[in-house]
């Protein structure tokens, strides 16, 4: 309760009002609206190609609504392309992990790291340090591709968290692990949390939902 109460009296960081994408005849996602605030872990549900990651990708700039308005830190970021939302301190991981499977996970790290340290040494500590936080430090020279799949997801989420953002967008991190590995995955959510992270999650295991949501949002047919 103490975590909740916490977040009951935060401000709004992310606030959806009535959000459509239209494909041709097609409306992928259909006036949706929420809200997260600052220390929430918010989780969208819904069936494969209910619009999910659509929602995503118009959330982070990847797409540009058809209606509706995001703003972001009480700003309006609807025209914002992705890196300038990412620097206002949107995070984000995508369904399908594609690290740079040539560079070391360090490397990978630091690209992130980059957009707020001109300086490599400064890159470098500060992706050291983020690969530290979950728990990645000791593979930090090994190459991506050589890295496991829940490696791979890990490294996806440490990529987001280098560019010290506000707020995470984790789409389907959990995705193909076991129980062991999703149990620390949910334990390195948890710590994030603890810390002051904000998440918007997509996620279809229930249990996972169930383990650390403040909110749950369902999102079917758009």
């Amino acid at each position: 309760m103490a975590r909740e109460k916490e977040w009951l009296v935060s401000k709004v960081m992310l606030e959806v009002s009535g959000v459509s994408k239209q494909f041709g005849g097609l409306r992928a996602v259909d006036g949706v609206s929420l809200s997260v605030k600052e220390g929430q872990i918010v989780s969208i549900i819904g069936p494969n190609g209910a619009g999910k990651t659509t929602f995503f990708n118009l959330l982070t700039g990847q797409l540009s609504p058809t209606e509706g308005e995001v703003r972001f830190l009480g700003e309006r970021v609807n025209e914002l392309p992705p890196h300038a939302r990412a620097q206002r301190g949107m995070g984000r991981t995508f369904q399908i992990a594609k690290p740079l499977i040539a560079l070391t996970a360090l490397e990978n790290v630091m690209i992130g790291a980059f957009m707020r340290h001109s300086r490599l040494a400064d890159a470098r500590d500060q992706a050291m340090a983020v690969l530290e936080r979950v728990r990645m430090g000791h593979l930090a020279a090994r190459r991506a591709g050589d890295l496991t799949l829940s490696e791979r997801r890990r490294l996806e989420v440490a990529r987001a968290l280098a560019l010290r953002p506000r707020i995470v967008l984790l789409d389907e991190v959990m995705a193909g692990l076991n129980q062991s590995e999703v149990s620390h995955e949910i334990e390195l959510l948890q710590q994030l949390n603890a810390q002051g992270m904000t998440f918007l999650i997509i996620e279809h295991n229930l249990k996972v939902v169930r383990a650390f949501s403040d909110q749950v949002v369902v999102l079917d047919r758009g």
